[in-house]
């Protein structure tokens, strides 16, 4: 799912806070606007080798 709220891609050197917006561009300085939206998945995870373990473990007992 896409989220519709978008967050102006230069606030950080031209606004004091993130400005936001729902269209394609930024309503106080016309900057480009992207997905306010973290990333759901990080490839990175120090801890899902734990997490996916844990779940294995819990599905084994539900068997």
């Amino acid at each position: 799912m896409k989220s519709d709220i978008r967050v102006c891609s230069d606030w950080e050197a031209v606004h004091e806070r993130p400005v936001y917006t729902l269209g394609d561009a930024c309503p106080e300085c016309g900057a480009d606007a992207v997905n306010s939206a973290p990333a759901p998945f990080n490839p990175e995870d120090p801890h899902g080798s734990y997490r996916r373990r844990a779940r294995r473990r819990g599905n084994e007992t539900d068997e």
